[in-house]
């Protein structure tokens, strides 16, 4: 039966996303840590330190990644039994009362990073990397997940009870990385990519309504939306979807600055992957508006009014391709270190999609340790504890953390009630710097960019600036 089919999808798609398995693009804790993974996130920030880093560094194919989900309404019982027991249970689920669930995921995975000190002359630094990303949003009611499991719970006729919109996208992401100081204070960085689109999916239903006449054994679901995909069947993804092919092809551009004053105060702010994917013409863009009728008791036995609604999209279904922006990203930090502590105030927001955070990262460190604490509060209604572990040296960085501490302590236990929200974070990564030692002028007999034609150049940025200077 196609119904049992697509119930089957749903439930393992709600597996996939609430597991523990989704990665956080964000993590907090290691921005302004001059770490490998800061440095490719953070355009202008440094990787290197002269007199003690090499002069190359790379994480060697070991993937930095993290994990983070979070998942708020009535229906985080429903989702914790199906975790825990591998049950669909939605008894417990209330319906006509208008509530409704809210979920977010994203994720941002560095399967390789490779990144050069070119120059000690406006300290030039060059990398290049490899990056998996992906950025999920859903809002749906109780009723969206009651009617996968026992419509007969439903009476008369209702209206909007399948109301709900979501989005997900994911992506390959090839970058070239460049910063340089303007001045001693002054820093600049850009980020070039090219993208490949992995999958996409965005659904917004407007007007729905479910009808039920057990007199004339009769059940009727109206549907009537939106629906984007790279896909609409199982069968169109393989193996394949997920390798890098550029059959959905993209660019973004990434751009940042820090400043640090003479009072010690760190300033850094960057726009982040703003750009777009087009999805070929073999993707999905449709719009619904039908009603699918079917019998009571052939719903219940055989899946019947799940194979109408199916017919609905098929029947609808057209071959398009279309453009859709990247999760943009505008960041804020403003830090000053005290001794042993720096505390750093983050603003990040989605520039395009919903979402962002307010965090205050407070770092102790002694010696090669470090442990931070994030608390963070999301705009989706989240409130969030990061805590974060690391041992770094010049030529070695080593860290493990979560954005979510407290959810994700308890995300093993399985719920008992529906209060707050459930969530799960998790990340880690590992960088190492090989080569020769980047010493300062003073220190050694050579030094790239120093005492050759290099020596006489004027950095990128400044070349660019002095264009504007001479106009004036």
């Amino acid at each position: 039966m196609r119904y049992s089919m697509i119930k089957r999808y749903f439930l393992l798609s709600l597996l996939i996303l609430l597991s523990g398995t989704q990665i956080k693009a964000q993590q907090y804790g290691l921005f302004n840590t001059r770490t490998l993974f800061d440095a490719f996130e953070n355009p202008a920030q440094k990787a290197f330190v002269l007199d003690s880093s090499r002069k190359y560094a790379s994480n060697f194919f070991l993937p930095y990644f993290g994990l983070n989900a979070a998942h708020k309404g009535d229906a985080n019982y429903t989702l914790s039994s199906l975790i825990h027991d591998g049950t669909y249970d939605t008894r417990g689920l209330p319906i006509g009362t208008g509530n409704r669930n809210q979920l977010t995921e994203s994720s941002n995975i560095y399967l390789f990073s490779f990144r050069i000190f070119q120059s000690h002359k406006f300290h030039k630094e060059l990398g290049f990397s490899w990056q998996v990303r992906s950025d999920t949003y859903a809002d749906y009611t109780n009723e969206s997940l009651v009617l996968f499991d026992d419509f007969r719970r439903f009476s008369d006729s209702q209206m909007g009870v399948l109301n709900g919109n979501g989005n997900a996208q994911s992506y390959h992401q090839f970058s070239i990385n460049y910063r340089e100081n303007y001045n001693k204070r002054l820093a600049f960085g850009v980020k070039l990519s090219l993208l490949s689109g992995i999958t996409y999916n965005k659904i917004d239903i407007t007007r729905s309504d479910i009808s039920i006449d057990p007199a004339l054994d009769q059940i009727s679901a109206g549907l009537t939306g939106t629906y984007r995909a790279s896909f609409l069947k199982g069968d169109e993804i393989s193996s394949k979807t997920f390798f890098p092919d550029f059959k959905n092809p993209g660019l973004s551009v990434g751009f940042g600055t820090t400043y640090t004053a003479k009072s010690g105060v760190f300033i850094m702010g960057s726009i982040k992957d703003l750009g777009f994917i087009r999805w070929n013409n073999n993707a999905h863009d449709f719009s619904v508006n039908d009603v699918a009728t079917a019998s009571l008791i052939n719903s219940y036995e055989t899946g019947e009014l799940g194979d109408k609604l199916t017919d609905i999209f098929e029947n609808a279904d057209r071959r398009k391709g279309f453009y859709t922006a990247t999760n943009a990203k505008a960041d804020f930090l403003i830090s000053r270190r005290y001794a042993f502590y720096t505390p750093s105030f983050i603003l990040s927001k989605n520039l395009f999609y919903k979402g962002g955070d307010a965090v205050l990262v407070n770092n102790f460190r002694y010696n090669d340790l470090s442990l931070s604490l994030s608390p963070a509060y999301n705009l989706n209604g989240f409130m969030q504890l990061g805590l974060q572990g690391m041992y770094q040296t010049p030529n070695f960085e080593f860290f493990m953390g979560t954005d979510n501490l407290l959810k994700s302590a308890t995300i093993a236990k399985k719920f008992t009630d529906n209060t707050g929200y459930t969530g799960a974070s998790f990340y880690m990564g590992l960088g190492i710097k090989f080569g020769y030692v980047v010493e300062h002028p003073q220190n050694s007999s050579y030094m790239p960019g120093v005492g050759d034609e290099a020596d006489q150049e004027k950095g990128f940025f400044s070349k660019i600036f002095s264009v504007f200077k001479k106009k004036k």
